[in-house]
């Protein structure tokens, strides 16, 4: 019963917020930041930005955690969500409900109840979507979220199975709301949790990779997300009990994920180059409306520009 509910549990959340990802690069467009296009600097400032942000949480005493985790979400709802709904007043409005509604499910059920994770998942579900959006409507490239997603790859072994800091930051939010996690629990005996960071790694492969190849990025994102983000790590960690007789207390899903969606960004290269924001655009001024006339194609320059 356990592994059933983890499996549907883990490939339900990672593939639909994937799905919310693409649904929202299909809908609405974000502003665009003035960032020119991703480069390699940009990966190492990223992996830089990875790195850091587990020990200043390690750092803040623990009453203040939460506190700055629901900031953090706050901001990331308000930039992301801007261009959906552009009356300020009624967006944060929306996000005080939200951020409310955590709070108050784990003060009225506490922090091993379906309604909290509930709750807590919605949120963490729409900030991933939003982060999504800012970084591949940004500039990002499959290949960079590729790149990435390798060197993440290593940066979750390290620090699972050498230096422990995983389970630290995991420790050090037990007991308090805005867990960066998204899963559900159902009583002690029931439980799938997926961390916020696996989550958005799955959300920019996929995106990325519509973004890049159309229908055919899509499926094979989608694909490689219940694969090898829902359904490998969950299996590893059942195994790895049945064969040690140890129940195994962490196996990061990147390491199962990253080497998968490189291999799919390498698959996907062989259909040709990728599609670029600005490729996107003009496709949709000559299809989108009906009787619409499409204003001059945009040249390369302007292209590499948009990403």
């Amino acid at each position: 019963m356990t592994v059933f509910f983890q499996l549907a549990v883990s490939c339900a959340l990672a593939c639909a917020v994937c799905v919310g990802a693409v649904g929202y690069f299909r809908t609405v467009r974000t502003p665009r930041p003035p960032i020119g296009v991703f480069n390699g600097t940009d990966i190492f400032l990223m992996m830089g930005f990875v790195l850091a942000l587990p020990y200043l949480y390690l750092t803040l005493p623990g009453p203040v955690l939460p506190a700055v985790l629901a900031a953090a979400f706050a901001g990331g709802l308000s930039v992301g969500y801007q261009p959906v709904i552009g009356d300020g007043r009624l967006r944060w409005a929306l996000i005080a409900a939200l951020i409310a509604a955590v709070l108050g499910a784990h003060l009225a059920f506490g922090d091993t109840a379906a309604p909290y994770w509930i709750a807590n998942s919605c949120v963490v579900g729409l900030v991933v979507v939003s982060a999504t959006n800012i970084n591949v409507q940004g500039g990002m490239r499959l290949r960079n979220v590729a790149w990435f997603l390798l060197a993440l790859t290593a940066y979750d072994a390290f620090f699972a199975w050498v230096v422990p800091l995983t389970e630290e930051l995991s420790d050090a939010v037990q007991g308090y709301p805005f867990a960066p996690a998204a899963g559900l629990r159902v009583g002690e005996g029931l439980g799938a949790v997926l961390g916020m960071g696996d989550l958005l790694a799955y959300a920019l492969f996929t995106t990325a990779a519509y973004k890049a190849y159309g229908k055919a990025g899509l499926r094979t994102g989608l694909v490689l997300v219940a694969l090898f983000g829902g359904v490998a790590p969950v299996a590893a960690l059942h195994i790895v009990g049945a064969v040690t007789g140890h129940a195994a207390t962490l196996i990061p899903a990147q390491v199962f994920f990253g080497p998968a969606a490189f291999a799919g960004h390498l698959l996907l290269r062989r259909r040709g180059p990728e599609r670029r924001m600005a490729d996107i655009a003009f496709h949709r001024e000559r299809i989108g409306t009906p009787g619409a006339t499409a204003g001059p194609r945009r040249g390369p320059e302007a292209a590499r520009l948009l990403g």
